[in-house]
């Protein structure tokens, strides 16, 4: 009955837990309220303090600036004191006007209790001073790092903080260890140390870092000489006071060093920095500290990859200032700096990513955009371009340099072919040339004997290394490494041709000369390799690409240097430079060099080398490669080797075609890189073949199952070109490849008798082009001299110029496709265009310009050549030309017409001229042609064929007619054979009486076509044919069993001395009538050819 409910019992637990709580929280309100209080109570207390402090600083300084009270060190030592107390953001001010009055005291003369060092020297004072001194220092320094030079107020403030730093880091200021002083000196010095070292550890470097950057970093340095000055020598002083420590040398080299262009603007501004460089042997210092690798590799990672670069710039601008100390110690300095580019090499390679920015050296990849440095860049390009230069070449490669090539009595020279793209006699050129660089020396050849082990080797390899990583590495500049800087990029880096860009930049070199503009640099660099090894030459490198061992990638890296140097000289050097100057190289050794090249990539090639080749060996195969198709290329266009210099006798085409067609990768990559080495006629029996099969897949070739769809047009005699155009440009590309059967219309409107077997077809494509290229229509012009053919720039006058190109380029592909041989001699510059050899690197515009105009060659070239001021002749970046009567002014670029030809531009002016004749005016009409040209035959099957050799495989060989050849493969109708008299007198007037240039008007006469077929007569569609005839060509109905007979026992109706032999072009047949005397034969014969009669005069 006395229990307590249990609901009462919670409710009381309840409250006494509420009271509880409400308990607590009313003791943490009145805790929390004295804490409110007592740092209120403290903030205004401190701002109290603050103030009369203030106003006491103030008025401290009022006092000292009025001269109401004198300063003395220990009053400045109590200001400082309180000011470094209370110091914030608002007494920046007041902390300038201390500097000021503690510099000011140290000038104070002869008054020791002024100087504020003198508290150093009280024995209760110096711990507290050199505490505060270095407190006021350091303040001096984070206020630094926040100031920009170029802003006025911010320069005079960093010149006060600097001058404290300067003044209380050294003792040589001070008055106090003047005369009688001059014993405190160590112990001062110490203490100068002893701030020095606590400025280190603070992170003094990083802030002279910032203030060098913010202040050199830009296309326009604000910093003064004197401000320049103080920063080297507080960099500079801990250093030296830690004797050169590797610690601080690491801090120097990350903080200081690696400052953009550094260098340069010591060297231009201050020298007296420099001669602290040199006095200190800093250099040297330098290239030991980073000679050992992890060291090295430390440095490269705490900058990064751009502030690697101007680390490297300076050093190499120091190695170029410095060349006693760069000879002595050549090889850690190469081996520096070819880590250092390695390491950038693999920082870009590491940061390639989608989001990338361009830089001016590296190229692309992902970056934070850094604006000083971007405008300080070129200026560290110029840093970088002394190790290509002159002085810094003739040191490192002075083992190479110092080497003589022995001089030898002149040899006549071996004879040499001419062609017909030479524009001198080559007999001539070459008793020229060798008559002036003969005597020189002696022909360079492999000759061994000189140990791959040797220091002298492993030297000039290493540097070869070095300078194949700078071109690997700067891949924006590497166009510089090779030639030198050019001051005309502005003129031609807005035309975006790659072939202008490299032919420039190559020739304009006008400071700083490349590796290829040190003449005697690469003859004696191959005579160097000439000497490697027990034999010399091949061997020795064929057994590198098989080792990978350190030593063998150091010889490849030698040979690839040397490819894309000398590639890139024989580029840029004109065929004057090259024949008859030349220029580095003689041409005899020219011959052995592509011979070393062409065996050492076909050996890479069928070896299996290249099918697994990655990294480096596949660069160094382009590179040999590159250099090898330069020489062909050049040879192609102007011989300088023996006959069948290129080919490769061990090879056998017949092994070549059975791995072809079994697709093994090394027969696919000797036809990709370097199909010259197979002969001629298999070449143009492969692509007759790969033209059979395509035929074969598109069902174009006649089997017994099926029959190949035959396209027929009729054609008006007097509208051919007309009627022609209008049914063929239509057809489907696969239509025009295939079987194309011609009906031709007199001027009555009658069909002509007979039937298209090819043989009309053939006399149609023969007239349709010799009409089209016919200089009369102006779709296409002669060039001077050797009137070869090239689209006529004014051929805009006809209305569909555009659509009768791409007809024009569709009729030759077919003219090639179906193997019918036409006599059209094309413009070398022109077919080069066909072919794409202008899309290469290493395309020049001035070598082709010959080909259209030698004259206008030789004109731009003694512009080149001219000794005084170009701007004498008063020539424009234009070009004039008389188009239709009409004096017509063309831009070479814009505003080119107000552009002066000046000394500097005169290269540009040169290749820009060339690109303009030969490309931009017909542009349109070179595009057009080949689009039509490339519908029918694919541009891989001509990659095996050179740009004379593709003019062959389309107007015939240009060797001389082989009589027997022909004789063996010629058909005879009407009673003709082979011992018919009149045959065996025709065949002795060809061989003994007609000289070689009437019997290629004979063969004209008959195929229309002056040149035999490119694989001989037996190749020749309709066969080539002689037929007896008795009456007019308007009589003929053709061989009837009585003329037959008739012919076959000679037995004539009647003389047919009165008339003359005639030809069907269409059918390549010859109607000889059945003359009675071997004399009278050979007067109308040649009468006949000398006349070019067809069917109209017999």
């Amino acid at each position: 009955m006395f229990s307590v409910p249990q609901s009462s019992k919670s409710e009381f637990l309840d409250k006494a837990r509420q009271a509880r709580e409400e308990r607590k929280g009313q003791k943490e309100k009145e805790r929390a309220a004295i804490i409110i209080q007592a740092l209120v109570r403290r903030f205004i207390c401190r701002c109290r303090l603050q103030k009369q402090i203030r106003k006491e600083i103030d008025d401290y300084f009022q006092a000292s600036e009025t001269g109401t009270s004198k300063r003395n060190a220990l009053s400045i030592f109590k200001i400082a004191r309180k000011l470094l107390f209370i110091y914030c953001q608002e007494d920046k001010m007041r902390f300038e006007k201390l500097c000021r009055a503690i510099l000011a005291s140290m000038e104070v003369e002869n008054e020791p209790k002024v100087w504020y060092v003198s508290l150093a020297l009280s024995k209760d004072l110096t711990i507290p001073w050199l505490k505060q001194i270095k407190d006021v220092l350091w303040t001096c320094c984070q206020l630094l790092k926040n100031l920009k030079p170029d802003i006025l107020q911010d320069n005079k403030l960093v010149t006060l903080y600097l001058t404290m730093l300067v003044t209380f880091t050294d003792t040589s200021t001070w008055r106090i260890v003047r005369g009688k002083g001059e014993a405190l000196r160590p112990a001062l010095t110490r203490i100068c140390e002893n701030i020095m070292g606590h400025l280190n550890q603070k992170g003094f470097y990083s802030i002279l870092q910032i203030l060098l950057t913010n202040g050199l970093a830009r296309s326009k340095p604000s910093l003064s000489k004197g401000t320049l000055t103080a920063i080297f020598t507080l960099s500079l002083r801990p250093v030296i006071a830690a004797h050169f420590s590797e610690n601080l040398l690491r801090s120097f080299l990350i903080h200081i060093m690696s400052v953009p262009a550094i260098i340069t603007h010591l060297s231009g501004l201050t020298p007296e920095c420099m001669a602290s460089i040199q006095t200190h042997d800093l250099l040297r210092k330098f290239i030991l500290f980073l000679s050992r690798e992890e060291q090295c590799s430390d440095i490269c990672v705490c900058l990064e990859g751009s502030h690697t670069l101007c680390l490297l710039g300076n050093l190499i601008h120091l190695g170029y200032l410095n060349e006693k100390v760069l000879e002595e110690e050549a090889n850690h300095f190469v081996k520096d700096l070819t880590d250092m580019l390695s390491y950038c090499q693999r920082y870009v390679s590491q940061k390639k990513s989608n989001l990338t920015h361009w830089h001016q050296v590296l190229g692309w990849f992902s970056q934070t955009v850094d604006y000083g440095l971007n405008e300080s860049m070129p200026l560290v390009t110029k840093q970088l371009q002394h190790l290509w230069g002159v002085p810094v070449i003739r040191t490192l490669f002075s083992d190479v340099l110092s080497k003589k090539l022995e001089s030898q009595e002149p040899t006549p020279p071996p004879p040499q072919p001419s062609t017909s793209q030479n524009n001198l006699p080559v007999k001539n050129l070459f008793k020229r040339a060798f008559q002036k660089s003969a005597s020189v020396r002696n022909i360079l050849k492999p000759v061994g004997g000189k140990r791959v082990d040797s220091a002298e080797v492993q030297k000039v390899c290493s540097i070869c290394v070095l300078y194949q990583t700078a071109l690997s590495t700067l891949t924006q500049i590497r166009l510089q490494i090779l030639t030198g800087q050019s001051k005309e990029l502005v003129f031609y880096l807005n035309l975006k041709v790659r072939s202008i860009q490299y032919s420039v930049s190559a020739h304009s070199g006008f400071f700083f000369k490349g590796l290829t503009h040190l003449d005697d640099l690469l003859p004696k660099l191959w005579a160097f390799i000439c000497e490697l090894g027990p034999q010399g030459g091949l061997k020795l490198f064929m057994e590198c690409l098989n080792n990978d061992t350190e030593e063998s990638k150091q010889l490849l890296a030698m040979l690839m240097l040397f490819c894309d140097c000398s590639r890139h000289l024989i580029t840029i050097l004109d065929d004057i430079e090259v024949y008859e100057e030349q220029t580095s190289f003689k041409i005899e050794e020219l011959v052995t060099i592509s011979s070393f090249l062409n065996t050492f990539v076909y050996k890479m090639i069928w070896d299996g080398i290249l099918e697994n080749a990655k990294g480096e060996k596949l660069e160094l195969f382009h590179s040999v490669h590159g250099w090898l198709m330069v020489l062909y290329e050049r040879d192609c266009r102007r011989r300088f080797t023996p006959d069948d210099h290129w080919l490769r006798k061990d090879l056998k085409p017949s092994v070549l075609f059975q791995e072809l067609e079994k697709g093994k990768k090394r027969a696919q990559l000797l036809l990709q890189y370097i199909p010259h080495v197979i002969p001629h006629k298999n070449r143009v029996l492969l692509f007759r073949n790969i033209v059979t099969k395509e035929k074969e897949s598109l069902g174009l070739v006649e089997t017994s199952s099926a029959s190949p769809h035959v396209t027929h047009i009729t054609i008006r005699r007097s509208r051919m070109l007309e009627d022609g155009y209008d049914q063929l440009r239509r057809l489907p590309v696969n239509s025009i490849k295939g079987v194309i059967r011609v009906k031709f219309v007199n001027d009555l409107g009658v069909d002509e008798a007979g039937i298209d077997q090819d043989g009309v077809f053939k006399e149609f494509l023969e007239e349709i082009i010799k009409k089209v290229f016919n200089p009369a229509l102006n779709l296409f012009k002669t060039t001077s001299g050797n009137e070869r053919l090239y689209p006529s720039p004014t051929s805009y006058i006809h209305e569909n110029h555009l659509q009768l190109f791409e007809f024009v380029g569709k009729m030759l592909g077919k003219a090639i496709y179906e193997g019918i041989v036409v006599d059209v001699p094309f413009a070398s510059f022109f077919l080069s265009q066909v072919l794409g050899h202008h899309h290469s690197t290493f395309y020049s515009s001035i070598d082709e310009l010959p080909s259209l105009d030698s004259e206008f060659y030789k004109n731009l070239t003694s512009i080149k050549r001219y000794d005084g001021d170009v701007g004498d002749l008063g020539l424009t970046l234009s070009y004039d030309e008389d188009v239709m009567g009409q004096l017509v002014c063309h831009e070479l670029i814009p505003g080119g017409k107000t552009m002066p030809v000046t000394n500097e531009n005169k290269i540009s002016y040169i290749h820009l001229m060339a690109h303009f004749r030969m490309h931009t005016q017909i542009k349109e009409q070179t595009a057009a042609f080949i689009r039509g040209f490339r519908s029918i035959i694919n541009p891989e099957w001509l990659h095996m064929f050179s740009t004379p050799e593709v003019q062959r495989l389309i107007s015939g060989d240009n060797a001389e007619i082989d009589l027997d050849d022909l004789k063996k493969h010629t058909v005879y109708y009407g009673g003709f054979h082979s011992s018919h008299r009149v045959i065996i007198w025709l065949w002795d007037i060809l061989s003994s009486d007609f000289s070689a240039e009437e019997r290629a008007m004979f063969l004209k006469f008959v195929t229309s076509c002056s040149r035999p077929p490119l694989l001989g007569f037996a190749y020749l569609k309709p066969p080539f044919s002689i037929r007896c005839v008795e009456v007019s060509d308007d009589q003929d109905t053709g061989d009837t069993l009585g003329s037959v007979l008739r012919g076959f026992f000679t037995i004539r109706k009647r003389e047919p001395g009165g008339r003359l032999p005639t030809s069907s072009t269409c059918f390549n047949l010859l109607k000889l009538p059945n003359y009675s005397k071997k004399s009278i034969l050979r007067d109308k014969l040649r009468y006949a050819i000398s006349m070019n009669t067809g069917f109209e005069l017999s």
